[in-house]
C-alpha cells in the first residue's frame, strides 16, 4: 500500500493548526462572555470552590513535603561549603520562583483539570448544551467562562499557600530537626527574596491557571460524545496541560531573568 508521506504530514499539520485556531477563538469568546451581563457570580464562586478550595489539601501536603525535602537536601549540600545559614534563602527562592507555581499547577491539573474535561464531556454526551440553548442560555457563558475566571483567580491563591507552607516545611526540617539558626534562616530569606521573584511567581501562577481552565475546558468541549471519547479527552487534557505548563514556565523564566 502506497503512502504519500508529504501529504500525510501536510494534513496532520493543517489539522493541528486548525485545532489551535479553534482553541484560540474558544478562549477569546469565553473570556469576553465573562464580562458581559448577566453576571453569574454564584456560578463563579462554585467554580472557585471546586478548583481552589477542594484542591487545598493536596496542595498543602505537596507543599509541606516539598519544603521538607528541600530543607534536608539543601542542608546537606550547603554544609559542604559551610553555608548552612543560607538554607532559608535557598528554600524560599526555589519555591517562590519555580517549585511553587509549577507543582501547584500540576496538582490542580491532576485533580481539577481532569474533572473539568470529564464534566464538560459528559454534558455533551447527555445533550445538556442543546438543552441550555433551548432555554436561551449561552452554554459557553454559563459553563466555560466561570471556569476560566475561577482558574485565573484560584491558582495565585493556591500558589501563595504552597509558598508559605513549603517555606515552613523547610523551617521544620532545617531549624527544628537539623539545628540551623532560626534568625539566620529568616534573615537570609528576607534579604535574598526580591519583588521580582514574587512578581514572577504570581505571573506564572496566573498563566498556569488560565492554561488549566482553557485546555481542560476546550478538550472537554471538543471530545467525541462517547464514553471512550471522554476518557481519551481527559487523558489528553492532563498530558497537554502538564506539557504546556513546563513550556510556559521556561518561556516566562527566560523573560523574567
Amino acid at each position: 500500500m502506497n503512502f504519500d508521506i508529504p501529504a500525510l504530514i501536510g494534513r496532520s499539520t493543517l489539522n493541528r493548526i486548525q485545532i489551535l485556531g479553534k482553541s484560540g477563538v474558544f478562549l477569546f469568546v469565553a473570556f469576553c462572555q465573562a464580562f458581559l451581563p448577566p453576571f453569574r457570580i454564584i456560578r463563579l464562586f462554585k467554580e472557585i470552590e471546586f478548583i481552589g478550595s477542594k484542591s487545598f489539601l493536596i496542595v498543602f501536603v505537596t507543599a509541606l513535603f516539598t519544603g521538607m525535602v528541600l530543607g534536608i537536601q539543601g542542608y546537606h549540600t550547603l554544609t559542604q561549603f559551610g553555608s548552612e545559614a543560607l538554607l532559608g534563602s535557598a528554600v524560599a527562592l526555589s519555591i517562590i520562583r519555580e517549585l511553587g507555581p509549577v507543582l501547584c499547577a500540576l496538582m490542580v491539573t491532576g485533580r481539577a483539570g481532569s474533572a473539568i474535561t470529564a464534566q464538560i464531556g459528559i454534558m455533551k454526551i447527555t445533550d445538556q448544551f442543546p438543552a441550555l440553548e433551548m432555554m436561551a442560555i449561552d452554554p459557553v457563558k454559563y459553563v466555560i467562562s466561570p471556569k476560566i475566571l475561577a482558574g485565573i483567580i484560584s491558582l495565585p491563591l493556591l500558589t501563595a499557600v504552597f509558598d508559605v507552607v513549603g517555606i515552613m516545611g523547610g523551617y521544620l526540617v532545617g531549624v527544628k530537626l537539623l539545628g540551623v539558626n532560626e534568625g539566620a534562616y529568616f534573615s537570609k530569606m528576607v534579604t535574598s527574596v526580591t519583588f521580582t521573584d514574587i512578581y514572577g511567581g504570581i505571573l506564572k501562577s496566573l498563566s498556569f491557571g488560565l492554561l488549566i481552565a482553557w485546555i481542560s475546558s476546550f478538550m472537554g468541549f471538543m471530545a467525541e460524545p462517547t464514553t471512550e471519547g471522554v476518557s481519551t479527552a481527559t487523558t489528553n487534557a492532563v498530558v497537554l496541560t502538564s506539557l504546556s505548563i513546563f513550556i510556559v514556565d521556561y518561556i516566562l523564566t527566560s523573560l523574567l531573568l
